[in-house]
C-alpha cells in the first residue's frame, strides 16, 4: 500500500508526523532515535508493525502487543533510559487480522531529549531522524529558558545604559500615540521599574535590546544587527548586483522598527479611498501584515542565537526569518489565541504602544495579506529558526521566474518551464506527493515549488482535492 492507503487504515490519527517500524517481535533500536526527535521538535507518532521500502508500505504486525506496549511505556516513563520522562499515548489496531501499535510522543518541554548519553540527540528532518549537531543542541538548551530571559537583568549595566535619544522618543510616541495609557502618568524610575525595563538597578535584556546604547548592547550580544537586503532576482544565484539595499545597523530594537518599517511601506499598497464625509484615508490592511511579521521577528528573535534575524526583499516574495523555533507546532498555534512570545518584555513594549496584535501570534492580521493581494502566506518553524514568506504580486513573479525560459507575451501563456514539467510529472507518478518532497525532485526551495503550483493550478493545468494534509493533486489538462 502506499502512504494514502496506509493513512485511510488509520484515518482517526492525525499525521502531523510519523515513523514506522516492522517491530514484530520486540522494538527495533532505533525506536530510540525516533522518540528522541519527536521530543525534541513537533511531536509526532511512533508506528510499529509496519514495514517501509521507498514509497511502499506494509502491515507486518506486532506478536506480543500488549507486552510490547508495557516495555515501551515503562522506558520512556521512568529515567532509566532517557534524560527527561516521556509520557506517550497509545492506540491500537487490528487491520486484516495483524496488531499494529501506533505510539504518539508530544514535544518535550525539557530539551534536549536524548537516551544514555547527550551524543544520542536527534532531531526531526524532512528525511527523517538525524543526529543533532553542536549548534542544534545549543539551540534546544536555549529554549528551555523560552520566555524567561528578556525579564533577567544584565550584570554590568544601570540606567545609564540607555539610550537618552531613544528613551525619550519611546516615551513621547506613548504619549502622542496612546494618551490613554496609564504608565504615560509614572516619573522615568516608576515607569522603567513598572515596564521592566530595569530591576534591581540593572538594564534587563528586553530593555537593554529595546532602548539601550548600541555599544552595550554589541557588548553583551555577540552580533546585534538585524539584516535587511532587497535582491533584485527570485533566489540569489540569479541577483545581480547581489542586493540593490540594506539597512545599517541601528542602535537598538525601537530605530530598528521605525527604519525597517518605513522601508516595508514601498512593498504594501495603501490605495486611498473617500469615506462618506469626503474624507481621505489610506487602507493599510497590506502594510500592516508585514508589519505584525516585523514585530513578530523582533519579539521571537533567540538573541543569544550567533544567527541574526533577516529580512529579504525578493522579487517575488518577502521572507521575515528570525532565529528560535516557536514554543508549538504552527497548526496549534494557528486555531489558539494565546501568546506565548520568546521575549515577553519585548512583547509588552510593542503591545502597549498598540504596534502589534494584543493576544496571539498575528497570524491572521498577517494572513490578511492573502485576503488584500491574493498571495499565499507561508509559515514555517524548525529546530533553530521561524521564517514567514509573504509572496507578492503575480505579475511580478511573472516577470522573475527563477526559469527564464519563457517570453513575456500573451502567445507564450500556456507555455511551461522545465520546473513546471518536472512538477507535472512527479504529481503523476504521486499525486499525494508533498511540496518539501517536491522540493527535493525538482531542485528548488519549497517557496519557489509552491509559486509554481500556483501558476499551474491558476493555468487550469491542476487542481488540489481534498485538504491540504491527506488531500491529493488532480491532473486537469496536461499542457507540455
Amino acid at each position: 500500500m502506499n502512504k494514502q492507503e496506509l493513512l485511510e487504515q488509520l484515518q482517526d490519527i492525525e499525521w502531523d508526523n510519523f515513523e514506522v517500524k516492522e517491530a514484530a517481535k520486540e522494538l527495533p533500536k532505533s525506536s530510540w532515535e525516533t522518540v528522541s526527535a519527536f521530543a525534541n521538535t513537533s511531536g509526532g507518532w511512533l508506528v510499529l508493525g509496519v514495514s517501509q521500502k521507498g514509497k511502499k508500505f506494509e502491515i507486518t504486525g506486532v506478536e506480543n502487543m500488549e507486552k510490547m506496549e508495557q516495555e515501551l511505556a515503562t522506558t520512556l516513563r521512568s529515567r532509566t533510559k532517557f534524560n527527561a520522562i516521556i509520557n506517550p499515548y497509545f492506540k491500537k489496531y487490528d487491520i486484516n487480522g495483524k496488531k499494529v501499535l501506533a505510539c504518539f510522543i508530544s514535544s518535550s518541554e525539557v530539551k534536549p531529549v536524548y537516551f544514555n548519553s547527550l551524543h544520542n540527540t536527534f532531531i526531526r528532518t524532512g528525511s527523517g531522524d538525524q543526529r543533532a549537531s553542536e549548534f542544534e543542541i545549543n539551540a534546544l538548551y536555549r529554549d528551555q529558558s523560552f520566555g524567561t530571559m528578556s525579564g533577567k537583568t544584565v550584570e554590568g549595566t544601570s540606567v545609564d545604559s540607555l539610550n537618552k535619544a531613544s528613551y525619550d522618543r519611546f516615551r513621547d510616541y506613548l504619549n502622542r500615540m496612546v494618551p490613554e495609557l496609564h504608565y504615560n502618568k509614572l516619573k522615568n524610575d516608576e515607569f522603567n521599574s513598572k515596564l521592566l525595563i530595569v530591576k534591581d538597578g540593572k538594564l534587563t535584556y528586553g530593555g537593554l535590546l529595546f532602548l539601550g546604547k548600541n555599544e552595550e548592547i554589541n557588548y553583551h550580544f555577540s552580533d546585534f544587527r538585524v539584516d535587511y537586503l532587497e535582491i533584485p532576482a527570485t533566489n540569489y544565484a540569479d541577483a545581480e548586483p547581489r542586493y540593490t539595499y540594506r539597512i545599517e545597523e541601528q542602535e537598538n530594537l525601537w530605530e530598528y522598527y521605525f527604519v525597517l518599517f518605513q522601508r516595508l511601506k514601498i512593498y504594501a499598497n495603501n490605495p486611498l479611498t473617500i469615506g462618506e464625509m469626503g474624507i481621505g484615508h489610506e487602507d493599510t490592511k497590506e502594510l500592516y501584515a508585514l508589519r505584525e511579521a516585523l514585530v513578530n521577528l523582533l519579539i521571537h528573535t533567540d538573541y543569544f542565537s550567533p544567527l541574526k534575524p533577516r529580512i529579504r526583499i525578493f522579487t517575488n516574495r518577502i521572507e521575515f526569518e528570525n532565529p528560535g523555533a516557536l514554543p508549538r507546532p504552527i497548526e496549534e498555534l494557528l486555531k489558539a489565541d494565546e501568546s506565548l512570545p520568546r521575549n515577553p518584555v519585548l512583547a509588552k513594549f510593542f503591545r502597549i504602544a498598540k504596534l502589534c496584535e494584543s493576544a496571539g501570534f498575528g497570524f491572521d492580521k498577517m494572513l490578511e495579506w492573502k485576503k488584500q493581494t491574493g498571495n499565499d502566506v507561508f509559515f514555517e518553524t524548525h529546530i533553530d529558526k521561524t521564517k514567514f514568506t509573504f509572496m507578492r504580486n503575480e505579475k511580478t513573479v511573472e516577470n522573475n521566474t527563477e526559469n527564464n525560459t519563457e517570453n513575456n507575451t500573451e502567445n507564450n501563456t500556456e507555455k511551461l518551464t522545465n520546473n513546471q514539467k518536472k512538477i507535472i510529472e512527479s504529481i503523476i507518478d504521486n499525486p499525494y506527493i508533498t511540496s518539501e518532497e517536491l522540493s527535493k525532485i525538482v531542485g528548488i526551495i519549497p517557496v519557489n515549488i509552491r509559486v509554481n503550483i500556483a501558476k499551474l493550478k491558476n493555468k487550469g493545468i491542476i487542481r488540489r482535492e481534498g485538504a491540504d494534509k491527506g488531500g491529493k493533486w488532480v491532473i486537469i489538462n496536461n499542457k507540455k
